[in-house]
């Protein structure tokens, strides 16, 4: 594909600008030419391509001449309305808040919240994410985290390409930036750099990074709480383990015991990924890695005997991944809490039969109360390793 750029604009002839001529020797400034050669076609099998260099460079003039002016994505964002209805009104639940996962945005809070309240991070990946849903045929992203911190934009473009390459039927993306530090987070199909003139076919690795993990306490948490969906306290008898690169937290989650007749088994729940790192795959991987230690009684498990691990979350996105794992089994689905009358009983009958046991059956137990009643879909899954044959809900 050979693109001409031919770009003209008026000469202005004001005291400034000749002035502007004169000291630069400048003759004019209306003309900006440029002839691109992309070893590509239309036709290609491929999905996403970049387009990358200065500014001024030509890299918006060759993205329109790709796909041409109807393919430029700049959506408009309805200012009553939160995210998660913004986004495809006629989509699938699952679909938009798996798109919404997919590219990092997994803070549920943030779901509930207009575009414009968002900060420029979230609104970068809520645009992705919307892409994801629209999925035009042919789709242009003009300054592709430009806007953004640059740890967010190279996990976001690594969530953003993994999210992108799993559509089917397969669609075609151009990214037009600036920043060449997320090429390699990317792994385009093809990269033309207006600086250079030059162009390549993917020959980019994605970077590595190293996960420390850590036995600890509660002394981390108060750091991810607030990017947790729940509000609720902390898990008694329980530890935490805390992941961290270059010395710094980015992903928590604690583990407890659960009693199931006469089996022991973990249970692990708040699990917390720092919004900047969310996207990069570390979240199920550093779970994985404690259910398999705790499996196998490791050292810094749990238990100091092979174990089981028990996982519940409200997650639409989180539950369709351990789904598609083969060390997952789900063992519950429940779409409500429990009956919290009921509750409220059980726990009231419990401390009765305390007071007798301690002699003290003239006080009756006034217990307001209850476990449930809620509306939250809590889903139960448990980790049984790759080998092992999956249980049925």
């Amino acid at each position: 594909m050979i693109i001409e750029v031919r770009n003209r604009c008026s000469d202005f002839n004001s005291y400034r600008a000749a002035r502007v001529k004169s000291l630069f020797n400048a003759e004019s400034g209306t003309n900006f030419d440029l002839d691109a050669d992309l070893d590509i076609s239309l036709d290609d099998d491929w999905q996403l391509g970049v387009v990358v260099g200065p500014s001024g460079s030509g890299k918006t003039s060759i993205g329109r001449a790709i796909f041409g002016d109807e393919s430029w994505y700049e959506p408009e964002w309805p200012t009553d309305k939160p995210l998660i209805d913004a986004i495809g009104p006629d989509a699938d639940f699952n679909a938009v808040t798996g798109a919404l996962s997919g590219v990092g945005l997994g803070c549920v809070p943030t779901w509930l919240r207009p575009f414009q309240a968002l900060s420029m991070g979230e609104q970068f990946r809520a645009t992705l994410a919307r892409l994801l849903i629209d999925a035009p045929e042919h789709s242009v992203v003009d300054e592709f985290t430009s806007v953004v911190d640059r740890q967010i934009a190279k996990f976001g473009a690594l969530a953003f390409a993994k999210a992108w390459r799993r559509q089917k039927p397969k669609k075609k993306v151009v990214l037009l930036t600036p920043h060449y530090d997320v090429l390699e987070w990317l792994e385009p199909d093809w990269i033309y750099d207006t600086g250079k003139r030059t162009f390549h076919r993917g020959c980019l690795r994605r970077p590595t990074f190293e996960l420390d993990i850590i036995k600890t306490d509660w002394r981390y948490w108060p750091l991810f709480e607030p990017h947790h969906y729940l509000k609720v306290p902390k898990m008694p008898a329980s530890y935490c383990y805390v992941g961290t690169v270059d010395g710094e937290p980015v992903v928590h989650m604690a583990v407890g015991c659960k009693n199931k007749g006469s089996r022991v088994e973990a249970r692990a729940c708040r699990l917390v990924v720092m919004p900047e790192w969310q996207g990069a795959g570390v979240g199920v991987r550093f779970l994985n890695w404690i259910c398999e230690n705790q499996l196998h009684g490791g050292e810094g498990s749990r238990f100091l005997f092979p174990a089981t691990t028990c996982f519940h979350t409200s997650h639409p996105g989180l539950c369709a991944a351990l789904r598609r794992m083969p060390e997952w089994t789900q063992i519950s689905a429940s779409t409500h809490g429990g009956h919290k009358g009921k509750s409220r009983s059980s726990i009231t009958n419990s401390q009765n039969i305390k007071n007798k046991t301690r002699k003290q059956p003239e006080k009756k137990a006034m217990i307001s109360a209850g476990y449930g009643g809620h509306f939250r879909a809590v889903q139960g899954f448990r980790y049984i390793g790759k080998n092992n044959k999956k249980e049925q809900v």
